[in-house]
């Protein structure tokens, strides 16, 4: 799986489930099998994997709260592994 463009849509892959977990004071990315804990900045990209933002947009999101700027790099590697892990999946519009 290569490198996901900015223009690709992630969004949570079939089997699994994001929520947040209080016990854990994390998100957390459930399946049939078990659950990942995920630390925070992981969270907050896969909370914004809806298939309906675009890469580009998730980042500029998180420059944006995070005030910093070139983030793309970070983000796109993520979800890149994420997409290896089958967590997500994308389209390109």
């Amino acid at each position: 799986m290569t490198t996901p463009s900015l223009a690709s849509q992630p969004r949570i892959g079939p089997g699994f489930r994001l929520q947040w977990e209080p016990a854990q004071d994390c998100h957390v990315l459930l399946y049939p099998e078990g659950m990942v804990r995920l630390n925070g900045s992981a969270g907050e990209i896969m909370k914004r994997c809806d298939g309906q933002r675009s890469l580009a947009a998730i980042v500029a999101e998180l420059e944006q709260l995070f005030a910093t700027e070139g983030l793309a790099p970070q983000v796109q590697e993520f979800v890149a592994i994420a997409g290896r892990q089958h967590w997500l999946r994308w389209s390109a519009e």
